[in-house]
């Protein structure tokens, strides 16, 4: 992804780097959940 828009990637980790502790918890979680839920799954 850097290599085809580094413009956009810079501005998604300026976003990510301006959350707050518990919502990067949040999102941790929530991908830690779906992970689990697929390795169930398959």
């Amino acid at each position: 992804m850097p290599l085809l828009a580094p413009a956009r990637w810079r501005e998604v980790f300026m976003q990510v780097a301006r959350l707050r502790d518990g919502q990067i918890r949040f999102v941790g979680f929530g991908s830690a959940l779906a992970g689990a839920v697929l390795l169930l799954l398959s």
